[in-house]
């Protein structure tokens, strides 16, 4: 879903017209893999599975978010801030035991940062992700202990998410995104811990999600599962919580193998907290091993999600972000990511 915005939140007061998601808007690629200005908020998210050549697994997560914030569209000063670029990284570690992260902020222009429309080509510092004629994306991030290189090649077509890309998150029909993904997509290149590289493949998932009003004004906050199947099929799960815990609305997709797509309903997602974690850090607790009830050709299928390792909770307050987990997960039959927000404080629109 993205999927959650930190810097989505430092603007909650809009003094300048957003465009509004709606049904029926057709999209339309490559141009839809580029950036949408007009609109508030959009990000471009990967999340995946690497195996290095010993055999270890390593779970990362790579994130772009391009913000149009109120004031800048009013100033008529080149420094005014009309576009920002915030980025983010992490790579999940299990022999290190927990995250392993960095992030970028810059407005966009003077060489620093930019999102092109028309496809992908989004950049902030020398952190870039950019699509490439051959259909592939190339992506570079690097925190202080670690790096990634990594060539990203789609095997299946795009996934258009709830009505044909129209993916509802509230009650409101202007709770709403534009989202697609892009699961089961092929990686290949290097990944560097401390002062050591080396060769990786895996699996990710890309997601891609632009939005002017997301979140019902209950909501605090989000539980997010996309799921790479064994099988080829592709899982996507969603619940935004209100203060007790409650959906506030709820959804998501399977795509099985041969193609055939069902959309989910609120009523046919539940997601049950499982087994609590606590940060040693922050002292948040999250439902680290949950699993999901999902209804399904009119029967409740269940799959428990076990972590990777538990500690995959990402601070990111020094760049105006929030307190979250993140982490690379299982389930039977299938290996993906889940993300939950609004545990340590609410997420405040």
């Amino acid at each position: 879903m993205r999927r959650f915005l930190a810097l989505l939140l430092l603007f909650a007061v809009a003094a300048v017209p957003y465009p509004i998601v709606k049904p029926g808007t057709v999209l339309h690629f490559p141009a839809d893999h580029g950036a949408h200005p007009d609109y508030r908020t959009e990000w471009w998210y990967v999340t995946g599975w690497l195996k290095t050549a010993k055999g270890s697994d390593l779970g990362f997560q790579i994130t772009f978010f391009r913000i149009r914030p109120a004031p800048g569209d009013a100033n008529p000063s080149a420094f005014a801030p009309r576009q920002i670029i915030f980025a983010h990284a992490a790579l999940a570690d299990p022999a290190l035991g927990r995250l392993r992260h960095g992030q970028h902020i810059a407005r966009a222009g003077f060489g620093l940062a930019g999102a092109a429309a028309g496809d992908t080509a989004v950049n902030v510092d020398d952190w870039h992700m950019e699509r490439r004629p051959d259909g592939h994306f190339d992506a570079h991030v690097a925190g202080p202990d670690f790096a990634l290189d990594l060539a990203l090649t789609p095997t299946q077509a795009v996934l258009l998410q709830g009505d044909a890309g129209y993916s509802r998150k509230g009650p409101a029909p202007a709770e709403a995104s534009h989202y697609y993904s892009l699961p089961h997509v092929q990686v290949t290149g290097t990944v560097r811990r401390g002062n050591a590289s080396e060769p990786v493949i895996g699996t990710a998932w890309i997601d891609r999600e632009w939005s002017s009003t997301l979140l019902n004004p209950r909501a605090v906050g989000w539980d997010w599962l996309g799921l790479n199947l064994d099988d080829g099929g592709a899982l996507t799960l969603f619940q935004v919580r209100d203060a007790q815990g409650r959906a506030v609305w709820a959804g998501g997709s399977l795509r099985r193998a041969d193609g055939r797509q069902t959309v989910l309903a609120p009523g046919d997602v539940q997601f049950e907290p499982g087994r609590p974690w606590q940060s040693p850090r922050t002292g948040t607790r999250y439902p680290v091993a949950p699993a999901v009830r999902v209804r399904l050709d009119g029967r409740v299928q269940r799959w428990p999600v076990t972590p990777l390792f538990d500690d995959q909770e990402l601070d990111s307050r020094r760049g105006g972000g929030p307190v979250y987990w993140e982490g690379a997960v299982r389930v039977p039959g299938g290996r993906g990511y889940l993300e939950m927000t609004g545990y340590q404080t609410a997420l405040k629109m």
